[in-house]
């Protein structure tokens, strides 16, 4: 009876050392991936319908920028520049040194050559307008965010260029709702 006992208590001490390695083992492989390549992100609010809806579960590329410049009509998640522990996602329509006009709901851009960039913006619904009366050239370093929902978002237009250190990451993939599950830029 003593020796079962000790087998016994033997057992789950095995049992429970082969649980802690397979949890520490998994989290110096979980925690590397999630703090330095992708990052989980659920929508709030509707600044960016019709393409991304408040319950949204995103995945969040952090690596990409690491070794290329963001891109026009990329979709990002990036700190607030008004409020550093809040978190935007909005989609870039102007580069760095690109000038932005909007006037009479229309956005224009134009490089640093100052030729026009005509906008494919098949992303929004054909009676989109741009709101506002604004003309800009951004610095070395920033980027121009509009939400795609542009009478419901807070954005460029209202608090001006986004410095790209605020940048967390472009949007990789759509987990959720299930039947809209997408991959963005593979």
């Amino acid at each position: 009876m003593v020796l079962s006992a000790i087998v016994f208590t033997n057992m789950w001490k095995k049992i429970l050392w082969e649980n802690i390695e397979m949890i520490f083992i998994a989290i110096l492989i979980v925690a590397p991936i999630r703090y330095f390549l992708i990052q989980p992100f659920i929508v709030h609010g509707s600044s960016m319908e019709p393409n991304f809806y408040t319950q949204d579960y995103l995945i969040i590329d952090e690596l990409s920028y690491r070794f290329r410049p963001p891109t026009r009509y990329e979709v990002i998640v990036f700190k607030a520049p008004n409020h550093p522990h809040q978190y935007y996602i909005k989609r870039i329509l102007a580069l760095p040194m690109e000038t932005i006009i909007i006037e009479d709901n229309n956005l224009t851009v134009f490089d640093s050559s100052g030729a026009q960039i005509s906008l494919e913006e098949n992303f929004l619904p054909e009676s989109s307008n741009t709101s506002g009366n604004l003309q800009l050239t951004l610095g070395e370093n920033e980027l121009f965010v509009l939400g795609d929902n542009r009478l419901a978002s807070y954005d460029s237009r209202n608090w001006g260029p986004l410095d790209e250190e605020l940048v967390i990451g472009r949007v990789w993939l759509r987990l959720w709702p299930s039947q809209r599950i997408m991959a963005y830029g593979l």
